[in-house]
């Protein structure tokens, strides 16, 4: 009886340390993760992305500048991928691959052995979705940890993507040499041509050098890339990929390269568009607002680096940004600089907008500019001079008071009082010309007039016409008479003042000129485009006045060796204090352009005045 107490006792204990582990068991399992768990913690497996060269192209369609930094890829989807370079890489990487599950481990067995028998690591035995697991996600290092590593994280690629899916990211992600990654990059650059043209000889020779990018370099040993090239073919040929008269015909061929370096045109065009798509996708996706919410530096700073990585992150992405360049024009304009502007120290930029469309077609940087670097068409800040008066002076005055441009103003010398001391303009030279018509007043370029008028418009008033033109650097502290002679602080852009005379080819109205048509994807879908605005600055009446005012400057003013053989042309010149600066901004029917010409450091150019440089480049590029 006892014994049989002792036994139910301890099957009792049994049974509640049984229960215990089973508690115990079931709380642990429920803190069990999976490889893939962990995998996750180190990459995302699920949402592989391959960085891609995204295009800048002109008005016409044509590539002005490949986007890349550190890889030049061009993405192609499976569909696109060469069928004989996809036979060739299975042919000699992994000919097993249609079967294994990411890893193949009959060569790893094999591998093993080898490398055992020469006590190192001689043989890989790196399936294709192995190679791809350790292009996106390890290092090259040869060791037994990095293969395990390899192995897993292949086999989590397989469980996530097909076949095809592995080649395409195969395909598009392997290094061919010199920075070329994928086998459309690695086409274009060593043959110029698509991959879908490549011949069979070309197709094996570019599929030698992943093996060993430095060693198979086509460009530095060519000689061993052929070497490897026959055994390609002759691996193809074994496994039927390819016939024996192909194979025959391809050893034959004599493949010649074709390097082409990376397409990079029109520096001074490029250079603005880049910065005019920061500020699209500024606009776009509401960087602009959160930065003009606060007045903390600290959260601008974070803004203005949030907004540079998104655009980082769009240029990798393989996008087309279209641009309303016309290379025809953009080349004339740096021509005609370079002859009407020969001193090495003098500059000059350009700027031209087709206003019918409401396109920059045209901008420079200044003479033997290079990318990227300082420049003088819209990050150069120069008193505007008279060329100003337009804007600031004679249309708010005609705007404000109706009257006829056959009215007049006195011209003569004055003192007015301003912030409780005298300010006493003087016209170019001291002189004193009495009362005379507006039109003279302008096309003459007198200075106290423009004085007069202005004090009589009221200068905020005057610059409340300013306001939608949103220039940069032009702010209340500017407001004071001298400013209507073009005397600011810093001034403006050659980009900006010419901007603003398009509104005297819209009736008065304001239509923002950009560069970047659109924004769209590889497919060609919309991404990003301008919101087009129209700001109605002064009425039509007072546009038709300026309008006559402006070509009078043109026939009997200071702006007659610009004269061009078109329906319309009018416009303003501007020549700043001790000729710092040479100004004219003015439009035709179709255009509107403006030239600055002067030096980086300020100092005269009075000694190339008399040519009127900046006369003869906007002439030359209106005819």
């Amino acid at each position: 009886m006892m014994k049989s107490s002792t036994g139910w006792t301890i099957i009792g204990l049994i049974f509640v340390v049984y229960i215990f582990l089973i508690i115990e068991v079931s709380a642990e399992v429920k803190n069990i993760r999976t490889l893939s768990d962990v995998i996750d913690d180190h990459v995302n497996v699920r949402d592989i992305t391959l960085s891609s060269n995204s295009l800048m192209l002109d008005r016409n369609g044509d590539v002005i500048s490949e986007i890349f930094r550190d890889e030049n890829r061009v993405y192609l989807p499976y569909d696109e991928l060469p069928a004989l370079v996809i036979d060739a890489f299975i042919a000699t990487e992994d000919q097993r691959f249609f079967e294994h599950k990411g890893y193949d481990a009959i060569a790893i067995v094999r591998a093993i052995a080898s490398n055992a028998k020469h006590e190192n690591i001689e043989e890989g035995a790196s399936t294709m979705t192995q190679q791809l697991a350790r292009n996106l996600f390890l290092t090259h290092e040869q060791s037994y940890n990095r293969k395990m590593s390899e192995i897993l994280y292949a086999h989590e690629i397989e469980k996530n993507y097909s076949k095809q899916e592995i080649i395409e990211l195969y395909l598009n992600s392997v290094y061919f040499s010199n920075g070329v990654y994928g086998i459309e990059a690695a086409s274009r650059y060593y043959f110029n041509k698509p991959s879908e043209r490549l011949t069979l000889a070309e197709a094996a020779f570019l599929s030698a050098v992943p093996n060993n990018p430095s060693h198979y370099d086509p460009i530095k040993h060519s000689d061993r890339t052929s070497l490897r090239q026959a055994w390609i073919l002759q691996k193809m040929l074994e496994l039927t990929f390819i016939s024996e008269e192909q194979y025959e015909a391809a050893l034959m061929e004599n493949v010649t390269l074709t390097v082409r370096q990376k397409i990079d045109l029109h520096s001074d065009y490029v250079t603005y568009i880049h910065q005019e798509f920061i500020d699209l996708i500024g606009e776009s996706e509401g960087f602009n607002h959160k930065f003009n919410s606060t007045n903390s530096d600290d959260e601008k700073r974070l803004i203005e680096q949030s907004l540079n990585e998104r655009v980082q992150d769009l240029l990798q992405q393989g996008i087309h940004i279209e641009t309303t360049l016309d290379p025809f024009v953009q080349n004339l304009a740096i021509k005609a600089i370079h002859r009407h502007v020969p001193e090495h120290d003098i500059q000059s930029s350009a700027v031209v907008i087709d206003h019918q469309t409401n396109e920059l077609i045209a901008l420079t940087g200044g003479k033997e500019y290079q990318k990227f670097d300082f420049h003088r068409g819209f990050q150069m800040y120069r008193q505007p001079a008279s060329a100003i008066k337009p804007l600031l002076v004679y249309a708010p005055y005609l705007e404000e008071y109706q009257v006829p441009i056959q009215s007049t103003i006195n011209a003569d010398n004055l003192c007015i009082e301003e912030n409780g001391k005298p300010y006493c303009p003087q016209n170019y030279g001291g002189g004193q010309y009495g009362v005379v018509p507006l039109s003279t007043a302008l096309k003459h370029s007198y200075n106290t007039p423009a004085v007069r008028i202005m004090d009589r418009v009221g200068i905020d008033t005057a610059f409340s016409y300013l306001e939608p033109f949103a220039f940069a650097k032009v702010d209340s502290d500017e407001h004071r008479l001298a400013s209507g002679l073009g005397g600011f602080t810093y001034g403006v852009t050659p980009l900006e003042l010419t901007r603003a005379y398009t509104t005297f080819a819209h009736e008065g109205s304001y239509h923002k000129a950009y560069g970047i048509k659109q924004v769209t994807d590889k497919e060609g879908n919309l991404l990003y485009s301008w919101d087009q605005k129209e700001i109605e600055v002064w009425s039509k009446q007072t546009n038709d006045k300026m309008r006559k005012l402006l070509a009078e400057v043109m026939t009997t003013g200071t702006a007659r060796r610009a004269q061009v053989n078109t329906p319309y042309s009018g416009g303003k010149t501007g020549t700043s204090s001790d000729y710092f600066d040479l100004w004219f901004v003015g439009l035709t029917d179709q255009y509107t352009t403006g030239v600055w010409v002067g030096k980086d450091k300020w100092s005269s150019i009075a000694h190339i005045s008399d040519r009127a440089p900046h006369l003869e480049i906007w002439r030359e590029l209106m005819n």
